[in-house]
């Protein structure tokens, strides 16, 4: 299996590295045209712009997006190699009728493609790579400036997480009063938005922080909507909403670490009903010619978790600390499962932000356990309010590198994907091929794993200390494994 671990920091003050109507694009790369348009009005409600890419007998429509100062751009990212052309359209004759043709080369050795929805429950990059979403949740991370955001990059350089909750839109809320440094939309004297006006400068920043992840081999989970604001942003009303996300979706459809995160507890935004979640569902369809994976989060348990049944929605995204659901709801939905919030490690006051350390490393084992994955948060008080549950900065929990560990154990293990198994003790795994069992709070003295014919190697697996001690290497059905009568431990038994 290709190791996609190590990572190598790059400041990234500079725009990210997009062609501009360059002649050749990498494979899953970003190809660029930018062209000089009409400013007068509002170009951004005013303007129709597009092309058609086509490539052997596909075609492919793509929305462009003004990006200010008369100037408008598209933005594609070709999935095959080879020549493909383009022919722009527009309602403005200067913009339309434009072609041109490029070519789409290998991808450099770092370039997976985009994630995908392998085996059903599991994921894999495009060119099949297997993917396990290890995530984290950084809010706010991108709205705090230079220094505490490049900081921010640097910690996730040598943090196991390959999957980053980001918001869009900025938030308000407990140890999140500041101001952002970029608006997304216009704003007057007042501090009144023109959500007809979406702001090229805060987009771009955006942009920015995207590439940068991906140079960490991060996916960016973008949150489209959140009800934590004071801004306007939540009641921007249906029309603002859906050119909002048409303009988001041209903008960053194109680059290959881009998910779709409807909204973060969607039953929170009282003003918009299941109608309008499945319109701009609608529109997500429409003009994203990628399908990047997207889901829903909900807040507060199970009971208020979205349909995730519903076509759109590629796998299940859930706040919940019911990690014992996890196989029922891969069943129900048969998707992939991602408790992507159960809770942070931390010590603020509040329930869902004070799990110790050695609970949330439980809590991971039990969602691997239900053939599910988990995501990571800390919020840990500081006298600057920098947590890194919203604000990024430097990680000082310690579940992270016991998550690490977990990563590591499933990525030389169950590269084929791992189902939950009907067990004594929870176990997720292959039949005949892998277990993994976890014990949770059990701490049985002996265990006799229920194997087919044929001989299995046995290892204890200490979660909290990342130690793998070897129990075997010949066992049969009906052997018995001796085990310390502790807690919170694991077992992989791997066929011979």
């Amino acid at each position: 299996m290709k190791n996609l671990t190590r990572r190598s920091f790059v400041t990234l003050a500079a725009a990210p590295a997009l062609a501009q109507a360059a002649d050749r694009v990498e494979r899953w790369g970003v190809w660029e045209l930018a062209v000089n348009g009409p400013a007068e009005g509002n170009p951004f409600v005013d303007v129709s712009f597009g092309a058609v890419f086509a490539g052997g007998a596909r075609h492919i429509e793509v929305g462009g997006f003004y990006d200010g100062g008369g100037v408008y751009r598209l933005r594609f990212s070709p999935d095959t190699q080879g020549e493909w052309t383009y022919q722009t359209r527009s309602n403005r004759p200067e913009l339309n009728g434009k072609t041109g043709r490029f070519v789409c080369a290998a991808p450099s050795k770092v370039n997976h493609g985009p994630v995908v929805v392998r085996n059903q429950h599991h994921f894999a990059y495009a060119d099949g790579t297997p993917y396990f979403p290890f995530g984290t949740t950084c809010y706010a991370w991108t709205h705090q400036g230079d220094a505490l955001e490049e900081q921010t990059l640097r910690t996730l350089a040598a943090a196991p997480f390959n999957k980053m909750r980001m918001c869009i839109f900025p938030k308000s809320y407990a140890y999140n009063v500041n101001e952002p440094v970029y608006y997304p939309f216009a704003r007057d004297a007042a501090g009144k938005s023109g959500f007809a006006h979406p702001n090229p400068e805060f987009f771009a920043h955006i942009e920015r922080r995207i590439t940068g992840l991906q140079r960490l081999g991060m996916e960016a989970d973008l949150i489209l909507f959140h009800p934590y604001d004071r801004w306007g942003y939540q009641d921007m009303g249906a029309a603002a909403d859906d050119r909002y996300l048409r303009y988001v979706i041209a903008r960053l459809a194109s680059f290959r670490n881009v998910w779709w995160s409807m909204a973060n507890e969607y039953n929170f935004l009282k003003k918009k009903t299941r109608a309008d979640w499945e319109r701009l569902a609608g529109i997500l369809n429409a003009e994203d010619p990628y399908r990047r994976l997207a889901s829903i989060h909900n807040g507060g348990e199970l009971e208020n978790m979205y349909d995730h049944s519903k076509s759109w929605i590629t796998h299940v995204s859930l706040q919940s600390s019911q990690l014992d659901q996890g196989a029922a709801l891969r069943n129900r939905f048969g998707k992939p499962v991602l408790y992507d919030e159960c809770k942070y490690e931390g010590n603020i006051p509040k329930r869902w932000g004070d799990i110790s350390a050695r609970e949330l490393v439980r809590r991971f084992w039990m969602g691997t356990a239900q053939g599910c994955y988990v995501g990571h948060g800390e919020t840990y008080m500081d006298p600057e309010d920098v947590l890194w549950w919203s604000k990024g900065g430097v990680l000082r929990g310690e579940s992270p590198r016991r998550i690490g560990f977990l990563r590591r154990i499933l990525e030389e293990t169950a590269e084929e994907g791992f189902a939950p198994l009907d067990s004594y003790y929870p176990c997720s795994g292959v039949p005949g091929k892998y277990y993994l069992y976890y014990f949770d709070v059990h701490q049985p003295v002996s265990f006799a794993p229920d194997l087919p014919a044929g001989k299995f190697s046995a290892e204890l697996i200490d979660p909290w200390e990342m130690t793998v001690s070897v129990l075997g290497r010949d066992f049969e059905r009906g052997a018995e494994v001796k085990l310390p009568g502790r807690p919170h431990l694991a077992l992989r038994v791997r066929r011979l």
